[in-house]
């Protein structure tokens, strides 16, 4: 297995996912600067290493809602695309900022349904995803109802990060989460639960291991969520790893070939058509 690992540290094309939980303070829902600052520089980091990085960001409700003053996730979906509007820009501009501390230039990149479905713009958004820049995306909840109703199936920003690794052709996918990979069960409530270092191939029993267990208030992303991802991801070709965004290093971590979180192998399959998982 740790020949698997080791094959990790020549990966030249990688997209990092970070959920809204990991990128708030728990007990306030404001932004963590700190650990941003961190995310920042590990991205950076990477690419002054000569490799192509990709960050997916979640968040932009849970700041807007925050800058409104608002105690609850809001249910109502005009609210949630005010809030969508409002925690975009400002997450982007302190994006912007930190990046620019580090002499790097973030680009913005907003997608919907129809730019992953239609091959023109899934053409178009690849191309923009090559800027020499480093591109932050987010799926574009201010103008597209359907990304807001469907977060509960895609997952909190999951599957779009694994669906831009495959649009990309990014060779390693890493999902910060809330936990530290995958368990047989819910380590929260399940004590004998087992961690799981490496997938091989997912099946239908590790389906049926992916119930939903997010603990937070947050974000909205179970383990469920995080296994279509996986699946996406690797027939496009690219492995996948869930570790703990507490610790930001964790990314270095994966990268240099150390056994952190949990590693689905990939097993291209060209012949599947991923937009249907």
């Amino acid at each position: 297995m740790e020949k698997y690992r080791e094959q990790l540290k020549d990966k030249k094309r990688i997209v990092v996912k970070i959920g809204s939980s990991s990128l708030m303070h728990e007990k306030t829902g404001r932004l963590d600067l700190l650990k941003m600052e961190r995310l920042v520089r590990v991205l950076v980091d990477i690419k002054n290493s000569g490799k192509d990085v990709i960050l997916v960001s979640s968040g932009a409700i849970a700041v807007g809602k925050n800058t409104l003053g608002l105690v609850e996730r809001p249910e109502d979906l005009s609210v949630k695309q005010a809030c969508a509007a409002i925690g975009q820009a400002k997450l982007m501009m302190v994006y912007q900022k930190i990046f620019s501390e580090y002499n790097t230039i973030a680009a913005q990149i907003l997608m919907t349904k129809n730019t992953i479905t239609n091959q023109v713009s899934r053409t178009n958004a690849k191309n923009t995803l090559k800027l020499g820049a480093i591109p932050i995306v987010n799926e574009n909840d201010t103008v597209s109802t359907y990304e807001i109703e469907q977060v509960q199936k895609f997952g909190d920003n999951d599957r779009l990060s694994a669906i831009v690794a495959s649009i990309t052709g990014a060779d390693l996918l890493i999902l910060l989460s809330d936990i530290d990979g995958m368990y047989t069960d819910d380590p929260n409530k399940n004590h004998d639960a087992r961690f799981i270092s490496i997938v091989e191939k997912i099946d239908d029993k590790l389906m049926d291991m992916g119930k939903d267990s997010s603990g937070s208030g947050v974000g909205t992303g179970g383990m469920a969520a995080k296994i279509v991802a996986a699946q996406i991801a690797n027939y496009s070709g690219a492995d996948m790893v869930i570790t703990n965004g507490n610790d930001v290093l964790n990314i270095h971590r994966i990268i240099a070939g150390e056994d952190v979180g949990t590693l689905f192998l990939q097993h291209e399959n060209r012949d599947i058509d991923v937009l249907s998982l």
